[in-house]
């Protein structure tokens, strides 16, 4: 009777530690902290491309995902992503999916090209995730992410601009003006 007591207890004690290290510990992060943990999960996401934008907010734990991805499945997997990242409470996916587009494609590939394959963008093109993005609706170009410089700015404006897009909205920031 004994050993079936030490069993039970020993197979009860096992149950309640592996129960205690499957609950998340919920982490007490700042909004600034919890978005930069966010940041780096969405940034590790190997889906994630120039040509999708992704923003995070984050209030007491309630984050909040915004910008636009390329194909459905992003969206759905970033958000998954962002609600395993210890101190979230809650994910709002806001993320807008970009209509297929033939000619979309064809001219963010040409802008593409035209930015990163210019000297003067080499040095954020060999980055690991090059920071400028490039996102197309409808034939209207918006640029985002951050550079160093102001001149990098409206270089890639003007870049940007000779590839036959309807328009070119210039949402880049300079590295003093990070925002995520």
């Amino acid at each position: 009777m004994t050993c079936k007591i030490l069993v039970t207890s020993a197979v009860l004690w096992l149950a309640l530690a592996a129960g205690v290290a499957a609950v998340p510990v919920p982490q007490n992060l700042s909004d600034s902290q919890l978005i930069e943990e966010v940041v780096r999960s969405v940034n590790a996401y190997p889906r994630l491309t120039i040509f999708d934008d992704i923003n995070v907010h984050a209030d007491g734990g309630d984050v909040t995902l915004t910008g636009k991805v390329t194909m459905p499945v992003k969206k759905n997997e970033i958000a998954q992503r962002v609600s395993s990242v210890g101190g979230v409470k809650s994910v709002r996916n806001d993320i807008d999916v970009l209509p297929a587009s033939i000619p979309d494609d064809e001219l963010r590939q040409r802008v593409a090209r035209a930015i990163y394959g210019h000297s003067a963008f080499w040095k954020y093109a060999a980055l690991p995730r090059p920071p400028i993005h490039i996102v197309v609706e409808d034939g209207r170009v918006t640029l985002t992410g951050v550079v160093d410089r102001e001149a990098d700015r409206t270089l890639a404006r003007s870049l940007a601009a000779g590839q036959g897009g309807i328009s070119v909205t210039n949402a880049l920031r300079t590295e003093g003006a990070r925002v995520h």
